[in-house]
């Protein structure tokens, strides 16, 4: 019997020995004081494990053999409904009856108890056997959740102290609907004309003179956007000049429909349409219009961008895990092809072209994984702590002073890797899928093979949930802003990089100080420049304003136009020594684990000498034709 979890040590790795589980087992149990929960940390990763290797099975049988016609049949829009392929209905009534919905949620509103990570573990097996049906699974469990979490952060959750358990949430009904398989939702966030532009959207907020309040606008790309509970942004305020729109939005809960005693569906929102994408054809990607749509506001007025972040901050990661499983699928489809396709003599997998690229597959996929296990797990400790401060202590008392700054500690590690992973894994996905079908040859174009669908499920990858660009520019501004913070910590890195690659005892230890001396090279010289352009610009003014002008006056868009130019590079550099250092303290534990970090420091060790020549030698000529204005090609055309 086929399982994806039993054939991949890699994954299997974390989740036996890779991942310190007491302290996570710890905040979920509740100390192992939790009613009706597990009395030990070897008891809970007993019951994960057992939990993963079901799942295993079941995107291995379930799931993945009707990925094709899933695939083919795709979503329709029926009488105003969007109407699922019978496929996927039948594989989400056997996810309703192993109770997947409700696997991260606690056991008193319902939920099984698990971790996040298990849950980015579950996104990775069910993205191995098709992406649709991931998608799809991920609003289910996931909407639930933030609800959840929405409702301790305004303390609108209360908990029983003496029984150590929630005895009552805001969304406890929705919630209860949700994990009963009997409904799902959505993340509404792009409009026409506002898509990574959020302070460009127009749907609006508004309240009554009885205090109730209702939601207008169109949101578009809304993935399981025919769902019931919709997380919708949109503007209660107007926007104050120099904050980008940000401050003026609001967060609702918005119930598209409800189902009457009678059988029939009343409408709050329209379903306009479902759209006909490249790829994910089993997962429906609505446009929907509010009109005066009954809503709830969830936190404060003018809050929605931060509370929007924490939900996206998730979605990020588990983009993360999903295009790994998609890597996977990649790469196991081309390297079992390579197996049996016989040419020139020999099997292709053993031409030296072709094992090469299957063996930097592998090791992409390892390093990738090793970066979202590691987000995951720092991810999972900020909001378990600070829910638990929020929840079990009291205002101003230092037993939540602790567990915020500890909350604070594991959310820095987090954001650090969170837009390295959702840019690396998402590129990845396109470049392994891309790989799998050159692999395949003329069969690789073929639909009967399955390459070229894995290359069109994947082309989204760098698109939802943030593009690529957002997130290179995200890493970049978090680079240069930790460095101007700390001037003097970033050159006491600098040094102790240095001298590590010239004293540590061990030679793996020595090319990773190496590796991270080359990552903040390129980041010096971006901070340089960017300082030596803002003071050629002081001359515009007069010289009792230069220093107002250096220290305070800073325009992102104009002082930091190379550091932009090169936010991509640069995020690809950083996100490879991130890896290597996860995998160098690996190893320092696991001495297995030793090769595959010398195999992925031959891989990246090349490609970050690259970048760091291309930041530190490339973009005057492109910077001074976007200073000058629009280029005149009409000499070219001629």
């Amino acid at each position: 019997m086929a399982n994806y979890l039993a054939d991949n040590d890699d994954l299997l790795f974390y989740l036996e020995r890779g991942i310190d589980w007491s302290p996570i087992t710890a905040v979920v149990e509740q100390d192992y004081q939790s009613p009706g929960g597990y009395a030990s940390r070897d008891e809970a990763v007993s019951a994960y494990t057992d939990i993963l290797q079901m799942v295993g099975t079941f995107a291995a049988e379930e799931v993945a053999p009707h990925a094709a016609a899933i695939d083919r049949k795709g979503v329709k829009m029926q009488d105003g409904e969007a109407v699922l392929p019978p496929e996927m209905d039948a594989i989400f009534a056997e996810i309703k009856k192993l109770d997947l919905h409700a696997l991260s949620l606690p056991r008193e509103l319902g939920g099984v108890n698990c971790p996040m990570i298990v849950h980015f573990m579950v996104t990775e097996l069910l993205a191995r056997g098709d992406v649709s049906v991931m998608a799809h699974y991920n609003f289910h469990s996931g909407i639930a959740l933030s609800l959840l979490m929405y409702s301790v952060q305004e303390g609108t959750t209360r908990f029983d102290r003496s029984t150590r358990s929630i005895a009552a949430t805001r969304f406890s009904a929705e919630i209860a609907e949700i994990l009963r398989g009997d409904a799902f939702g959505s993340m509404d966030i792009t409009e026409p004309d506002a898509g990574s532009d959020m302070g460009a959207l127009k749907s609006k907020g508004e309240r009554d003179e009885h205090g109730n309040w209702f939601v207008s606008g169109q949101k578009i790309f809304i993935t399981s956007g025919h769902g019931k509970y919709h997380i919708v942004i949109a503007r209660t305020e107007p926007a104050t000049p120099g904050k980008l729109g940000l401050d003026g939005l609001s967060l609702f809960l918005v119930p598209a429909y409800e189902d009457l005693p009678d059988g029939t569906r009343k409408r709050h929102a329209t379903l306009d349409r479902v759209e006909e994408k490249l790829g994910h054809e089993g997962s429906a990607t609505a446009a929907i219009t509010f009109d005066r749509s009954p809503a709830q506001l969830i936190g404060g007025r003018g809050d929605g961008f931060k509370l929007m972040l924490l939900l996206m901050n998730n979605a990020r990661l588990g983009v993360g895990f999903e295009s790994i499983g998609l890597c996977e699928a990649a790469y196991r489809l081309a390297r079992d092809y390579a197996a049996e396709r016989r040419s020139m003599g020999k099997t292709i997998d053993r031409h030296e072209m072709i094992a090469d690229y299957l063996d930097e597959m592998r090791t992409d996929i390892q390093g990738l994984r090793a970066l979202a296990m590691h987000g995951s797990v720092h991810e999972e400790l900020a909001q378990r702590l600070k829910m638990q401060a929020m929840l079990t202590t009291e205002d101003g008392t230092l037993e939540r002073a602790r567990l915020l700054k500890q909350s604070r500690r594991h959310s820095h590690k987090t954001r650090k890797v969170t837009p390295l992973l959702k840019y690396l894994a998402a590129e990845k996905a396109v470049e392994m899928a891309r790989r799998c079908v050159q692999i395949h040859g003329g069969c690789g174009y073929i639909t009967e093979y399955g390459a070229e669908k894995l290359l069109r499920d994947a082309m989204v990858m760098p698109i939802y949930e943030g593009t690529s660009q957002i997130q290179s520019l995200m890493a970049m501004k978090d680079a240069m802003s930790n460095i101007m913070r700390n001037p003097q910590k970033f050159l006491t890195r600098i040094a102790q990089s240095r001298w590590r690659s010239l004293s540590a005892l061990d030679p793996l230890e020595r090319r990773v100080a190496r590796l991270t001396a080359v990552s903040l090279s390129a980041q010096q010289h971006l901070i340089q420049r960017t300082a030596t352009d803002k003071l050629r610009s002081l001359g515009k003014h007069n010289i009792r304003e230069w220093s107002r002008e250096f220290f305070q006056n800073w325009e992102p868009k104009r002082d930091f136009a190379y550091a932009m130019l090169h936010a991509e590079r640069l995020t690809r550099l950083l996100a490879d020594v991130a890896i290597c250092e996860i995998l160098l303290e690996q190893a320092r534990q696991f001495p297995e684990r030793r090769e595959l970090l010398e195999r992925y420091l031959d891989r990246a060790e090349p490609r970050c000498n690259f970048l760091h020549d291309e930041i530190t030698t490339r973009g005057d000529r492109l910077l001074a034709s976007l200073a000058s204005g629009p280029a005149d090609d009409t000499a070219a055309r001629a």
